[in-house]
């Protein structure tokens, strides 16, 4: 699988990551589209924010199975571990689609939307329904990644882009036809396009894998790849709680928000930043899983793997900037997304604050590789709940002394928690690499 060292170029890293990024990109693409279709629809604001409640509230449910394209890129390595690992993801992605049918059911919905978010009735009816719609979700998530994941493995990156803009197609035929052709509200339009794109794209993972599937099981098993569904389960739980620690900062911001300043407005305009910003984040996650397949157990390819990932993360945040800071925020804004002006305006600054974010993603993600590489997975979820602690840190004080619209508050939170969880993580990689450095030159 893994190519000699002295074939790697930026060049070979470039064309390895593209179809990766393209994929990202692809779905950072959902967000804003649906957003635009669900402004240009009846009741903007109450839709916009079931929307955003309902799509945070099922990436919540999705989060256990988001680091199975890293555990297969990393582990799916012969027949054994190959099935081992099939068994795991299947056996996972059933149980997040349980547990979200669980917590549609009345007594629990009610509970966590009406009584302790405090959603108006409206919006929380609106949320229950676009949540039913999105039970497929999590567990087609689950399926495809863990095949992308293995098709990332055997360098067939272009076969993952595939499978994507199929998802996009789906996702976006749904939406417009159902613009067109349906009474639903906006939130539901999103919901149904949501899941229909993904449950279309697994499908066509698993199709495309194929091949890359029957290579692994000719490939013989050794004592260092080999692992049991124990050991799996002890590598892959830090990196399960990453994502559902990470993803529930959602929620957690959702809450805040209802709560907080302009609340409304805030709920309003949360999916459409959040659409953006993943565009140019989305460049920082499509990276891990490439620095995971060519930095190699060896590591030799590390130094180039890493010089690509710092010309990534200031390439992204100067795009972002360029947005952000310029007329094109409001072109975004009003013409593409379809925000009335006062929205347009209350979207500029925390844009702005948010520029850093895509840099920051590139470091995080690169750092999170080299140490799944390394089978030392634990910093990687501490360091997450330290950004979840101090983004509530961010937000608490945020509701007690500074008066702040919603929005603003939350997006300097964000911010914060992603530098404290960059430090964190330093450490652990500084030492692995001393490690490996030592080992190199005995």
């Amino acid at each position: 699988m893994q190519k000699n060292a002295t074939e790697l170029s930026y060049g070979k890293i470039f064309l390895f990551w593209l179809p990766l990024a393209a994929t990202w990109l692809m779905m950072a693409v959902e967000g804003p589209f649906l957003a635009a279709i669900i402004a240009r629809l009846a009741e903007e604001k109450i839709n916009l924010a079931a929307y955003g409640v309902a799509y945070a509230f099922a990436l919540i449910a999705e989060s256990p199975i988001i680091m199975l394209m890293s555990a297969s890129t990393a582990l799916c390595r012969d027949q054994k571990s190959y099935r081992q690992l099939r068994n795991f993801s299947l056996f996972l992605s059933f149980l997040v689609t349980l547990l979200l049918g669980i917590f549609l059911l009345p007594p629990f919905f009610n509970s966590v939307l009406i009584k302790l978010i405090g959603l108006p009735t409206e919006v929380a009816i609106l949320t229950h329904t676009a949540l039913f719609c999105l039970l497929p979700w999590p567990g087609a998530i689950g399926i495809r990644r863990f095949y992308q994941g293995v098709l990332i493995a055997g360098h067939q990156t272009k076969r993952v882009a595939v499978s994507t803009l199929i998802r996009l197609g789906t996702m976006a035929g749904s939406a417009l036809f159902l613009y067109f052709y349906s009474s639903l509200p906006g939130a539901i339009i999103g919901a149904i396009s949501l899941s229909g794109g993904v449950v279309a794209e697994a499908l066509l993972a698993r199709y495309l894998a194929r091949h890359a599937i029957d290579d692994i099981l000719q490939m013989e098993s050794t004592a260092q790849q080999h692992l049991n569904y124990r050991e799996i389960w002890n590598y892959y739980l830090p990196l399960a709680l990453t994502p559902i620690i990470g993803l529930s900062i959602h929620p957690l911001v959702t809450f805040f928000l209802g709560k907080s300043r302009d609340a409304l407005e805030s709920l309003a305009v949360m999916p459409v930043i959040y659409g953006l910003t993943f565009i140019f984040r989305a460049i920082g996650l499509s990276y891990q899983e490439v620095a995971i397949a060519l930095v190699g157990e060896d590591q030799n390819n590390y130094h180039k793997v890493r010089n690509f990932a710092v010309a990534l993360g200031i390439s992204a945040s100067a795009s972002l900037f360029l947005i952000a800071f310029t007329p094109l925020s409001r072109f975004w804004f009003h013409n593409l997304s379809g925000l009335n002006d006062m929205l347009t305006i209350f979207a500029a600054l925390p844009l702005q604050i948010m520029a850093i974010f895509p840099a920051l993603t590139v470091l995080i993600c690169f750092q999170r590789s080299i140490l799944i590489i390394t089978r030392i997975t634990n910093p990687i979820s501490i360091a997450t709940a330290i950004e979840a602690f101090g983004i509530f840190l961010v937000l608490l004080l945020a509701m007690l002394y500074f008066p702040l619209p919603g929005i603003v508050a939350a997006t300097l939170a964000y911010v914060t928690g992603r530098l404290l969880a960059v430090a964190s993580l330093q450490r652990p990689l500084t030492l692995q690499l001393k490690k490996f450095s030592c080992r190199k030159n005995s």
